[in-house]
Protein backbone atom coordinates (compact mmCIF):
# COMPACT_ATOMS: atom_id res chain seq x y z
CA UNK A 1 0.00 0.00 0.00
CA UNK A 2 1.20 3.36 -0.81
CA UNK A 3 2.42 5.63 1.69
CA UNK A 4 0.25 8.66 1.99
CA UNK A 5 1.84 11.79 0.95
CA UNK A 6 2.20 14.53 3.92
CA UNK A 7 0.65 17.98 2.74
CA UNK A 8 0.61 21.26 4.48
CA UNK A 9 -2.41 23.60 4.00
CA UNK A 10 -2.55 27.11 3.48
CA UNK A 11 -5.59 29.32 3.70
CA UNK A 12 -8.60 26.37 3.21
CA UNK A 13 -11.02 28.11 2.34
CA UNK A 14 -9.51 29.72 -0.71
CA UNK A 15 -10.93 29.88 -3.91
CA UNK A 16 -8.41 28.70 -6.66
CA UNK A 17 -6.27 25.26 -5.79
CA UNK A 18 -2.73 25.63 -5.81
CA UNK A 19 -0.90 22.53 -5.05
CA UNK A 20 3.05 22.60 -5.05
CA UNK A 21 5.06 19.46 -4.96
CA UNK A 22 8.02 20.69 -2.65
CA UNK A 23 8.38 23.20 0.08
CA UNK A 24 10.29 25.83 -1.27
CA UNK A 25 12.37 28.49 0.51
CA UNK A 26 11.09 32.14 1.67
CA UNK A 27 7.55 32.87 2.56
CA UNK A 28 7.02 35.51 -0.31
CA UNK A 29 5.89 33.17 -2.75
CA UNK A 30 3.16 31.63 0.00
CA UNK A 31 2.09 35.11 1.10
CA UNK A 32 1.57 35.87 -2.75
CA UNK A 33 -0.50 32.75 -3.29
CA UNK A 34 -2.75 33.24 -0.45
CA UNK A 35 -3.17 36.80 -0.53
CA UNK A 36 -5.19 36.08 -3.57
CA UNK A 37 -7.49 34.13 -2.91
CA UNK A 38 -5.76 30.69 -3.29
CA UNK A 39 -5.85 27.75 -1.26
CA UNK A 40 -2.18 26.26 -1.14
CA UNK A 41 -1.16 22.53 -0.84
CA UNK A 42 2.46 21.57 -0.38
CA UNK A 43 3.64 18.60 -0.16
CA UNK A 44 5.97 18.22 2.65
CA UNK A 45 7.95 14.97 1.76
CA UNK A 46 11.54 14.99 2.01
CA UNK A 47 12.15 12.93 -1.16
CA UNK A 48 10.95 14.47 -4.19
CA UNK A 49 8.04 12.99 -5.57
CA UNK A 50 8.39 14.23 -9.18
CA UNK A 51 11.86 12.98 -11.24
CA UNK A 52 14.06 15.25 -12.53
CA UNK A 53 13.01 13.78 -16.23
CA UNK A 54 9.25 14.75 -15.52
CA UNK A 55 9.98 18.10 -14.70
CA UNK A 56 12.51 18.99 -17.65
CA UNK A 57 10.23 17.11 -20.21
CA UNK A 58 7.96 19.71 -19.48
CA UNK A 59 10.34 22.34 -20.95
CA UNK A 60 10.81 20.39 -24.22
CA UNK A 61 8.76 18.22 -25.95
CA UNK A 62 5.89 18.01 -24.14
CA UNK A 63 5.21 21.64 -24.56
CA UNK A 64 3.17 21.17 -27.53
CA UNK A 65 1.43 18.34 -25.10
CA UNK A 66 0.20 21.03 -22.96
CA UNK A 67 -0.99 23.32 -25.27
CA UNK A 68 -3.46 20.74 -26.72
CA UNK A 69 -4.84 20.21 -23.21
CA UNK A 70 -4.74 24.00 -22.41
CA UNK A 71 -2.18 23.72 -19.58
CA UNK A 72 0.33 26.73 -19.37
CA UNK A 73 4.29 25.69 -18.85
CA UNK A 74 6.06 28.60 -16.89
CA UNK A 75 9.77 29.25 -15.93
CA UNK A 76 12.09 30.60 -13.73
CA UNK A 77 14.59 32.55 -15.70
CA UNK A 78 16.41 35.95 -14.79
CA UNK A 79 17.34 34.92 -11.76
CA UNK A 80 19.52 31.64 -12.44
CA UNK A 81 22.58 32.81 -14.65
CA UNK A 82 25.12 34.05 -12.11
CA UNK A 83 24.72 31.94 -9.48
CA UNK A 84 25.05 28.78 -11.99
CA UNK A 85 27.87 30.22 -13.70
CA UNK A 86 29.13 30.22 -9.75
CA UNK A 87 28.55 26.71 -9.20
CA UNK A 88 30.28 25.98 -12.57
CA UNK A 89 33.41 28.02 -11.06
CA UNK A 90 33.15 26.56 -7.84
CA UNK A 91 33.52 22.95 -9.30
CA UNK A 92 36.46 24.02 -11.82
CA UNK A 93 38.61 25.16 -8.65
CA UNK A 94 37.32 22.44 -7.00
CA UNK A 95 38.56 19.96 -9.57
CA UNK A 96 41.78 21.71 -10.50
CA UNK A 97 42.91 22.10 -7.35
CA UNK A 98 41.70 18.64 -6.06
CA UNK A 99 40.36 20.48 -2.92
CA UNK A 100 37.28 17.74 -2.11
CA UNK A 101 40.64 14.96 -2.51
CA UNK A 102 42.37 16.77 -0.12
CA UNK A 103 39.70 17.42 1.98
CA UNK A 104 38.75 14.05 2.62
CA UNK A 105 42.74 13.25 3.09
CA UNK A 106 42.97 15.83 6.09
CA UNK A 107 39.48 14.51 7.85
CA UNK A 108 41.10 11.22 7.75
CA UNK A 109 43.69 12.28 9.61
CA UNK A 110 46.71 11.39 7.21
CA UNK A 111 48.27 14.78 6.62
CA UNK A 112 51.55 14.41 8.11
CA UNK A 113 53.33 17.22 7.00
CA UNK A 114 53.84 19.76 3.86
CA UNK A 115 55.15 17.39 0.97
CA UNK A 116 56.24 19.23 -1.96
CA UNK A 117 54.46 16.57 -4.71
CA UNK A 118 50.53 16.50 -2.18
CA UNK A 119 47.95 16.84 -4.21
CA UNK A 120 49.24 18.98 -7.23
CA UNK A 121 46.52 20.26 -9.82
CA UNK A 122 46.67 22.83 -12.28
CA UNK A 123 46.99 26.59 -12.15
CA UNK A 124 44.54 28.14 -13.95
CA UNK A 125 46.19 31.55 -14.47
CA UNK A 126 47.34 32.21 -18.24
CA UNK A 127 45.35 29.16 -19.54
CA UNK A 128 42.26 28.41 -22.07
CA UNK A 129 39.07 28.22 -21.14
CA UNK A 130 36.80 26.53 -23.57
CA UNK A 131 32.91 27.25 -23.21
CA UNK A 132 30.42 24.95 -24.98
CA UNK A 133 27.27 27.34 -25.41
CA UNK A 134 27.48 31.25 -24.65
CA UNK A 135 24.09 32.02 -23.72
CA UNK A 136 23.89 33.81 -20.52
CA UNK A 137 24.74 31.39 -17.94
CA UNK A 138 27.83 30.07 -20.58
CA UNK A 139 28.94 33.59 -20.94
CA UNK A 140 28.46 34.61 -17.33
CA UNK A 141 30.67 32.05 -16.10
CA UNK A 142 33.09 32.79 -19.06
CA UNK A 143 33.67 36.35 -17.32
CA UNK A 144 33.88 34.65 -14.28
CA UNK A 145 36.82 32.68 -15.49
CA UNK A 146 38.87 35.64 -17.26
CA UNK A 147 38.47 38.60 -15.08
CA UNK A 148 39.43 35.80 -11.79
CA UNK A 149 42.18 34.18 -13.88
CA UNK A 150 43.15 36.10 -16.44
CA UNK A 151 42.28 33.08 -18.88
CA UNK A 152 41.76 33.16 -22.67
CA UNK A 153 38.40 32.21 -24.09
CA UNK A 154 37.93 29.73 -27.07
CA UNK A 155 33.93 28.84 -27.30
CA UNK A 156 31.62 27.10 -29.55
CA UNK A 157 27.78 28.57 -30.49
CA UNK A 158 25.72 28.16 -33.08
CA UNK A 159 25.39 32.14 -32.44
CA UNK A 160 28.21 34.57 -32.30
CA UNK A 161 28.27 36.12 -28.79
CA UNK A 162 29.27 39.64 -29.27
CA UNK A 163 28.68 40.89 -26.22
CA UNK A 164 30.75 38.40 -24.92
CA UNK A 165 33.39 38.98 -27.45
CA UNK A 166 33.67 42.91 -26.70
CA UNK A 167 33.92 42.34 -22.75
CA UNK A 168 37.20 40.22 -23.77
CA UNK A 169 38.40 42.88 -26.24
CA UNK A 170 38.21 45.36 -23.76
CA UNK A 171 39.19 43.20 -20.89
CA UNK A 172 42.41 42.60 -22.75
CA UNK A 173 43.01 45.87 -23.67
CA UNK A 174 42.95 46.90 -20.17
CA UNK A 175 45.12 44.63 -18.90
CA UNK A 176 47.45 45.55 -21.77
CA UNK A 177 47.41 49.61 -21.03
CA UNK A 178 48.18 47.87 -17.50
CA UNK A 179 51.46 46.58 -18.18
CA UNK A 180 49.97 42.89 -18.12
CA UNK A 181 49.47 39.97 -20.39
CA UNK A 182 46.14 40.90 -22.42
CA UNK A 183 43.43 37.72 -22.73
CA UNK A 184 42.12 37.07 -25.89
CA UNK A 185 39.08 35.13 -27.17
CA UNK A 186 38.43 32.54 -30.29
CA UNK A 187 35.00 31.65 -31.84
CA UNK A 188 35.98 27.75 -32.49
CA UNK A 189 34.63 26.70 -35.82
CA UNK A 190 33.85 23.52 -34.20
CA UNK A 191 33.59 21.86 -31.26
CA UNK A 192 35.87 19.59 -31.62
CA UNK A 193 38.52 22.61 -31.72
CA UNK A 194 37.69 23.88 -28.13
CA UNK A 195 37.89 20.12 -26.68
CA UNK A 196 41.42 19.76 -28.41
CA UNK A 197 42.62 23.33 -27.14
CA UNK A 198 41.33 24.32 -23.86
CA UNK A 199 42.95 23.03 -20.97
CA UNK A 200 39.19 23.97 -19.48
CA UNK A 201 35.91 23.23 -20.72
CA UNK A 202 32.56 24.07 -19.25
CA UNK A 203 29.20 22.47 -21.16
CA UNK A 204 26.24 25.11 -21.07
CA UNK A 205 24.17 23.89 -23.93
CA UNK A 206 20.39 23.15 -23.91
CA UNK A 207 19.36 19.85 -23.87
CA UNK A 208 17.89 18.11 -27.49
CA UNK A 209 18.35 15.46 -29.86
CA UNK A 210 21.62 17.00 -31.16
CA UNK A 211 23.05 17.32 -28.02
CA UNK A 212 22.19 14.20 -26.12
CA UNK A 213 25.65 12.20 -25.10
CA UNK A 214 27.56 15.71 -26.74
CA UNK A 215 30.19 14.56 -24.88
CA UNK A 216 30.71 10.99 -25.80
CA UNK A 217 34.34 8.33 -26.06
CA UNK A 218 35.38 9.94 -29.28
CA UNK A 219 35.19 13.26 -28.15
CA UNK A 220 36.32 12.48 -24.70
CA UNK A 221 39.69 10.87 -26.46
CA UNK A 222 41.09 14.86 -28.05
CA UNK A 223 40.83 16.23 -24.89
CA UNK A 224 43.89 16.96 -23.43
CA UNK A 225 45.00 14.60 -20.95
CA UNK A 226 45.32 16.72 -18.01
CA UNK A 227 42.05 19.17 -18.79
CA UNK A 228 39.44 19.39 -16.38
CA UNK A 229 35.54 19.30 -17.63
CA UNK A 230 32.55 20.66 -16.06
CA UNK A 231 28.87 20.37 -16.34
CA UNK A 232 26.16 22.39 -14.95
CA UNK A 233 23.61 22.13 -17.39
CA UNK A 234 21.86 19.13 -18.52
CA UNK A 235 23.17 15.32 -16.92
CA UNK A 236 22.44 13.62 -20.67
CA UNK A 237 24.60 16.15 -22.47
CA UNK A 238 28.09 13.66 -21.32
CA UNK A 239 27.55 9.57 -21.97
CA UNK A 240 28.58 9.09 -18.06
CA UNK A 241 29.42 5.25 -18.80
CA UNK A 242 32.26 6.61 -21.46
CA UNK A 243 33.14 9.99 -18.53
CA UNK A 244 33.75 6.91 -15.51
CA UNK A 245 36.07 4.80 -18.12
CA UNK A 246 38.01 7.55 -19.20
CA UNK A 247 38.78 9.05 -15.40
CA UNK A 248 40.15 5.47 -14.99
CA UNK A 249 42.41 5.70 -18.30
CA UNK A 250 43.21 8.97 -17.21
CA UNK A 251 44.03 9.69 -13.92
CA UNK A 252 45.33 13.31 -14.59
CA UNK A 253 41.84 14.07 -16.07
CA UNK A 254 39.12 15.98 -13.81
CA UNK A 255 35.30 16.63 -13.99
CA UNK A 256 33.23 18.95 -11.79
CA UNK A 257 29.45 17.32 -12.07
CA UNK A 258 26.20 19.11 -10.67
CA UNK A 259 24.36 17.22 -13.12
CA UNK A 260 23.83 13.55 -13.96
CA UNK A 261 22.63 11.26 -16.97
CA UNK A 262 19.93 9.61 -15.19
CA UNK A 263 19.58 11.74 -11.65
CA UNK A 264 19.24 10.84 -9.17
CA UNK A 265 21.64 8.24 -9.88
CA UNK A 266 24.83 8.29 -10.76
CA UNK A 267 26.59 5.71 -13.67
CA UNK A 268 28.26 2.33 -11.56
CA UNK A 269 32.15 3.41 -10.73
CA UNK A 270 31.44 7.48 -10.97
CA UNK A 271 31.43 7.89 -6.65
CA UNK A 272 34.48 5.92 -6.53
CA UNK A 273 36.56 8.08 -9.15
CA UNK A 274 39.09 10.41 -7.02
CA UNK A 275 39.09 12.28 -10.52
CA UNK A 276 35.51 13.40 -10.19
CA UNK A 277 33.99 16.40 -8.05
CA UNK A 278 30.55 15.51 -8.02
CA UNK A 279 27.45 17.43 -6.78
CA UNK A 280 23.91 17.40 -6.13
CA UNK A 281 21.91 19.69 -8.88
CA UNK A 282 22.55 22.63 -6.49
CA UNK A 283 23.85 24.86 -9.44
CA UNK A 284 21.01 27.51 -8.09
CA UNK A 285 20.50 27.02 -4.87
CA UNK A 286 21.89 30.35 -3.39
CA UNK A 287 19.27 31.70 -1.19
CA UNK A 288 18.50 34.92 -3.43
CA UNK A 289 17.88 32.42 -6.56
CA UNK A 290 15.79 29.87 -4.79
CA UNK A 291 13.27 32.10 -2.98
CA UNK A 292 13.26 34.46 -5.96
CA UNK A 293 12.26 30.77 -8.31
CA UNK A 294 10.05 30.17 -5.93
CA UNK A 295 8.24 33.99 -6.55
CA UNK A 296 8.29 33.86 -10.28
CA UNK A 297 6.64 30.41 -10.06
CA UNK A 298 3.54 31.99 -7.86
CA UNK A 299 3.62 34.82 -9.98
CA UNK A 300 2.84 32.94 -13.18
CA UNK A 301 0.17 31.00 -11.35
CA UNK A 302 -1.54 34.23 -10.04
CA UNK A 303 -0.87 35.82 -13.63
CA UNK A 304 -2.47 32.97 -15.22
CA UNK A 305 -5.70 32.92 -12.42
CA UNK A 306 -5.76 36.53 -13.32
CA UNK A 307 -5.85 35.97 -17.24
CA UNK A 308 -2.67 38.80 -17.13
CA UNK A 309 -0.45 38.70 -20.21
CA UNK A 310 3.15 37.30 -20.46
CA UNK A 311 5.95 39.61 -19.54
CA UNK A 312 7.98 41.36 -22.16
CA UNK A 313 11.01 39.89 -21.24
CA UNK A 314 11.08 36.66 -19.00
CA UNK A 315 15.44 37.67 -18.63
CA UNK A 316 14.85 40.53 -16.87
CA UNK A 317 12.30 40.07 -13.96
CA UNK A 318 13.79 42.45 -11.48
CA UNK A 319 10.33 44.19 -11.15
CA UNK A 320 9.05 41.41 -9.88
CA UNK A 321 11.52 40.46 -7.00
CA UNK A 322 11.42 43.76 -5.30
CA UNK A 323 9.77 42.93 -1.67
CA UNK A 324 8.26 46.21 -0.41
CA UNK A 325 6.44 46.53 -4.34
CA UNK A 326 3.58 44.78 -5.83
CA UNK A 327 4.60 42.94 -8.86
CA UNK A 328 3.69 44.56 -12.31
CA UNK A 329 0.25 42.70 -13.93
CA UNK A 330 2.27 39.97 -15.59
CA UNK A 331 2.95 36.41 -15.97
CA UNK A 332 7.03 36.41 -15.18
CA UNK A 333 7.33 33.41 -17.92
CA UNK A 334 5.07 31.29 -19.41
CA UNK A 335 7.20 29.09 -22.02
CA UNK A 336 4.11 27.61 -24.49
CA UNK A 337 2.79 30.98 -24.98
CA UNK A 338 -0.37 29.98 -24.40
CA UNK A 339 -2.96 33.03 -24.55
CA UNK A 340 -5.33 33.33 -21.37
CA UNK A 341 -8.18 32.83 -23.26
CA UNK A 342 -7.61 29.39 -24.37
CA UNK A 343 -6.82 28.01 -20.67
Amino acid sequence: MAKPISIEVWNPSGKYRVVSTKSMPGTRWIRLLTDNDCRLEICTEAKTILSVDDILALIGDRCDAANRNGIAVGNTPGVLTETTAELAASLTLAAARRIVEADQFMRAGLYEGWLPHLFVGNLLKGQTVGVIGAGRIGSAYARMMIEGFKMNLIYYDLYQATRLEKFVTAYGQFLKANGEQPVTWKRAATMEDVLREADVISLHPVLDKTTYHLINPERLAIMKKDAVLVNASRGPVIDEVALVEHLKANPMFRVGLDVFEDEPYMKPGLADMKNAVVVPHIASASKWTREGMATLAALNVLGKIKGYPVWGNPNQVEPFLKESATPPPACPSIVNGMPSSKL
